[in-house]
């Protein structure tokens, strides 16, 4: 099967390093702005395929991506250190305005998979651009706050001295400062977090869990401030959507698409688990939550609707 990576900066070259890494589909088409950019990291790429999986590893245009079942996006601009995901989004809606309808020129019935920052608003866009070229809802969605999930799950697992695949913990809202971490919805191994915490004599108090959530909240600021980029998680998590769009796996991840309501909220674009295959968002799951939860998804869903309203009075 067939992916295209359109933007070959950090985040997506290193998605389809990662996809390599992990054998996902058998070809991999690389699309930048800057041709150059996306020959050298298609050859770089390419170069560790003995050492992986055998997938075919190229550059390309827009009219190479005919075929692709899903393609990443990754345009953009960086993010500067210091920037909020939100202070991105006049510099790369611009971006959107060329990129999404190119793709879907040559590519009209693949499943598009946002990365560009701030992801919640950018999808939001690259979903009403790809309305216009008769896209069905659900093929368009963004990474989310799938990364952020996996830092949930990482940390809390290392506390708990558990394997984070047997931790059930979402992270839902905004992919950025007002992202809610779900904490009364955790399980793990099936035990509500509580009950395993008492069986096992860990102690986890509202210290511990404001560390926790400090460190998933801000971990994008730390790696930004230490080295310029995040890079390696997301590509990871790029992939393994990708993944799970290839497979049509029905996996639950917590992607960002558009909703018709989040909490009172109409019209918005944040994550939540949703049921993802082979056609996109399959279906939106309604995630348990406590009241002071519910009311920090509310004002996660508030802050993203009004980023896209000042975009929408920019003309966009």
């Amino acid at each position: 099967m067939k992916t295209g990576v359109v933007g070959t900066g950090m985040v997506g070259a290193t998605a389809a390093y990662a996809l390599v890494m992990r054998g996902v589909g058998r070809e991999v088409v690389l699309v930048d702005k800057f041709a150059k950019r996306a020959l050298a990291e298609a050859d770089d790429i390419l170069h560790a395929v003995p050492f992986a999986h055998p997938l075919r590893v190229v550059a390309g245009d827009y009219p190479d991506l005919a075929g692709c079942k899903a393609i990443i996006v990754a345009a953009g601009v960086a993010q500067k250190p210091g920037e909020t995901r939100l202070e991105l989004l006049t510099r790369n809606a611009a971006v959107f305005h060329e990129v999404i309808p190119a793709i879907l020129r040559h590519a009209p019935e693949a499943v598009l998979i946002i990365a560009t920052n701030p992801v919640d608003i950018m999808t939001h866009l690259a979903a009403r651009y790809a309305a216009e070229f008769g896209a069905a809802p659900g093929r368009v969605f963004g990474s989310g706050t799938t990364l952020d999930t996996a830092r949930f799950r990482a940390l809390l697992g290392q506390h708990l001295g558990v394997d984070p695949q047997y931790v059930h913990a979402y992270v839902v809202g905004e992919h950025g400062d007002s992202e809610v971490l779900a904490w009364s919805s955790v399980r793990v191994g099936g035990m509500n977090l509580a009950d395993f915490c008492a069986l096992q004599g860990i102690h986890l108090d509202e210290t511990i869990r404001a560390d926790i959530d400090e460190r998933v909240r801000r971990a994008a600021y730390r790696i930004i401030e230490g080295k310029g980029a995040t890079y390696y998680g997301i590509g990871s998590a790029l992939a393994r959507i990708v993944e799970v769009v290839l497979g049509d796996e029905r996996a639950v991840l917590t992607v960002c698409s558009p909703l018709e309501e989040v909490a009172g909220v109409r019209d918005v674009t944040l994550a939540l688990p949703h049921l993802v295959g082979g056609q996109g968002v399959l279906a939106t799951l309604a995630l348990p939550l406590a009241p002071e939860e519910q009311a920090g998804l509310q004002r996660s869903a508030a802050i993203i609707r009004r980023a896209i309203d000042e975009l929408d009075q920019a003309g966009a």
